[in-house]
């Protein structure tokens, strides 16, 4: 076992370099994105007043990149070349995004390769669902599908959550920080070290994000879909590393329990598309109906609707750790209806407001 305060120091220099490469890179980057005209303008859909550079994840992936390579433990079996190779991947897909557009079809299919990297070469997959529907270990085929549907829902899943300052960026950061915890429990060192990696990344972009004045920067695709990829290889890793039930790290709602732990992006992801899908349009067409314009309808700032939706994460967090050791489906079912009545509340006052408004008007 690793002498502890040699882990606790390792994990110090982890976050440090990772943060530093990303903040020391961001000016240039944002010198870069001037000269270049590489700007995210404000249109009818976005909630930003000015033109903001859109490259802020070049910098969060070669912080996290960088500092993962040099951090982790040499150790037998550990296949992390095929998180690297996904990861490239993913990184490219979003930079052509954010530098001259990518369509739909091309974008899935590039984060759907990826998929089947990790997977197929790397072996990091869904085999255990505890219970989940009368699901225990999982046949190889449904494995990979099931899989498959959880990376990139993870995935695209943070990439919408991307459109108020700092939001994406502070839940990432907050999961991280709480699968991270759980490695570091389970020993786990090396998936403790890319968690970090990503923390420590994300946290000086987040900075920048949202206090910074003269070298204000996005993420753009390049950083949520990065950022939502790696959250998503945590979150299988975190339910693999959960279903032996003689281990001591066994958590019997551990599907659930990760489902809570990102349960913003993936319950606003999916109410919207269902919204939409009911409105017969289609799920993937942009509005403002995420639970973040809501929040700035309301009359929030951006600092301030992040605030609002970090602590409500928070709240899920601990909610599925109190409830960690009840069933998958009947904590599923609790994170469910807790998000309903909570975005019920937020939508409901916003409207209000709205008509409020609307009748304020002169004719």
């Amino acid at each position: 076992m690793l002498h502890l305060s040699v882990l606790d120091l390792k994990m110090v220099l982890c976050f440090g370099f990772a943060a530093g490469m990303t903040f020391f890179l961001i000016p240039s980057i944002v010198k870069m994105a001037n000269i270049k005209s590489l700007y995210a303008e404000p249109n009818g859909r976005t909630s930003h007043p000015a033109s903001v550079p859109t490259l802020g994840g070049i910098a969060i992936f070669i912080g996290f990149f960088i500092t993962y390579l040099l951090f982790l433990f040499p150790q037998p079996g550990f296949n992390f070349q095929f998180i690297i190779a996904s990861s490239l991947l993913i990184f490219f897909v979003g930079f052509k995004d954010d530098i001259i557009g990518i369509s739909p079809f091309k974008k899935f299919f590039g984060q759907l390769v990826a998929a089947w990297i990790v997977i197929s070469f790397g072996s990091i997959r869904l085999t255990n669902m505890h219970g989940f529907f009368g699901l225990m270990g999982i046949e190889p085929a449904l494995s990979y599908l099931i899989t498959i549907i959880a990376i990139l829902g993870i995935t695209n899943c943070f990439n919408l959550t991307d459109g108020v300052d700092g939001l994406c960026a502070g839940i990432a950061i907050l999961a991280g920080l709480t699968f991270g915890a759980w490695f570091y429990y389970a020993q786990d060192y090396n998936w403790l070290i890319l968690c970090i990696s990503l923390v420590g990344s994300l946290s000086a972009f987040f900075y920048y994000n949202v206090f910074g004045k003269k070298n204000k920067i996005f993420m753009g695709d390049t950083g949520s879909l990065i950022t939502g990829f790696i959250i998503s290889l945590i979150a299988i890793r975190f339910n693999e590393t959960t279903c032996d039930q003689n281990s001591p790290f066994f958590i019997q709602a551990a599907p659930s329990v990760a489902i809570g732990i990102i349960m913003i992006p993936l319950f606003d992801t999916l109410r919207v598309m269902a919204t939409r899908m009911i409105n017969i349009s289609s799920p993937f067409l942009p509005d403002k109906t995420h639970i973040h314009h809501y929040l700035l309808q309301l009359g929030f700032t951006h600092f301030q609707t992040t605030l609002i939706l970090i602590g409500c994460s928070v709240l899920f967090i601990v909610i599925s750790i109190l409830m960690s050791a009840r069933s998958v489906l009947l904590l599923l079912v609790v994170l469910m209806a807790t998000a309903f009545l909570l975005t019920f509340l937020v939508i409901t006052y916003a409207n209000k407001k709205k008509e409020q408004f609307e009748k304020a008007k002169p004719d």
